[in-house]
């Protein structure tokens, strides 16, 4: 006989503490049920986080200042850590100092950069995309390194707060065009 039945119970008793514990059970199983609306969710939410990512791309590409500074929130700023001279070097950007580089670049000029096996961690409304990646100056390989996107829910809309990247030329796959 179960442990929560005993000898000297009534069948109604016996009958009403089978269904307090199957009750009990379905509840702990609650959050089981409830995983696959959670899984489509947060995979809508990596979606999003990713394409906003992907617009920075774009607008480097295009050069449309515009599509750059809707992916961005208005606190934003990006930073750069390039060892390119030997010794780290520290520099800090607005976004719109950025998308007037990209206005300034010389006509004809395609910046390319692309990432691979992006990590998106997300909780809630706070989201990270970690990717290593590759700058291209037209088809010309120009350096490597790693992107570090902080992002936040602002509605229903994600933006990057922050944009950190590291900067080199040694050390680096995916140097084709």
């Amino acid at each position: 006989m179960p442990l929560w039945f005993s000898a000297f119970d009534s069948p109604e008793l016996m009958a009403m503490r089978f269904t307090h514990v199957f009750l009990a059970g379905a509840i702990g199983l609650a959050p089981v049920v409830a995983t696959p609306r959670a899984a489509v969710a947060q995979s809508t939410d990596r979606d999003a986080v990713l394409a906003v990512v992907q617009q920075v791309f774009d607008a480097m590409r295009t050069r449309d200042t515009s599509l750059l500074s809707r992916a961005f929130d208005s606190t934003a700023r990006l930073v750069g850590v390039s060892t390119r001279t030997g010794s780290p070097a520290v520099s800090l950007t607005l976004p719109s100092a950025f998308g007037a580089a990209i206005a300034r670049a010389k006509p004809g000029d395609v910046w390319n950069e692309r990432i691979y096996d992006p990590e998106v961690h997300i909780d809630k409304d706070v989201a990270q995309v970690w990717a290593y990646y590759t700058f291209h100056l037209n088809s010309t390989f120009s350096h490597c390194g790693v992107d570090a996107f902080m992002l936040v829910k602002v509605g229903t809309t994600w933006k990057i707060t922050q944009l950190a990247d590291s900067r080199r030329t040694e050390g680096c796959t995916h140097t084709g065009g």
